[in-house]
């Protein structure tokens, strides 16, 4: 995993990455953290997880994909089903979902520059020791990048 420190947002605006990926609940709700910023700037992402299952437990480590274009650019964001709820205390993310996604993610976006945050660490309270790990089980191989973010 190479790990790189910026805006995952805009280094995809600015074309660095093919697809980018985070974790979502899957109750329709974009509400906090990255998820909150992608709905405002991409919300062709929050459309496709609008059309999935509200609250349907079996979305749990599976995707839904947005293709974005901006201008000459174009990449896909991918909301990966990791946690079932935002709500409540203690850890929210499935490490089995989060492992299901990366397979998602792995068998649709294979051989392309993939870019993602700390996913089911922030506000989803996951280990990102064990997180990180399921990570490079899944995507290795892969082009793939974890952007710790820092402001520009």
């Amino acid at each position: 995993m190479r790990t790189i420190r910026g805006d995952l947002l805009q280094l995809a605006l600015d074309g660095a990455f093919d697809a980018i990926v985070h974790g979502c609940n899957c109750q329709c709700v974009m509400g906090k953290g990255i998820a909150l910023t992608i709905k405002q700037r991409f919300p062709e992402a929050y459309a496709a997880d609008l059309a999935t299952g509200k609250g349907d437990r079996s979305k749990l480590g599976t995707i839904s994909v947005a293709r974005i274009e901006r201008g000459e650019r174009t990449f896909h964001v991918v909301n990966g089903y990791t946690q079932f709820h935002w709500q409540g205390r203690g850890v929210k993310a499935d490490y089995e979902a989060i492992r299901n996604v990366m397979k998602a993610l792995k068998a649709r976006f294979s051989g392309r520059r993939i870019g993602y945050p700390k996913i089911g660490a922030g506000l989803a309270g996951g280990d990102w020791a064990v997180i990180a790990s399921i990570i490079g089980e899944e995507l290795s191989g892969e082009d793939h990048t974890l952007v710790e973010y820092a402001a520009a």
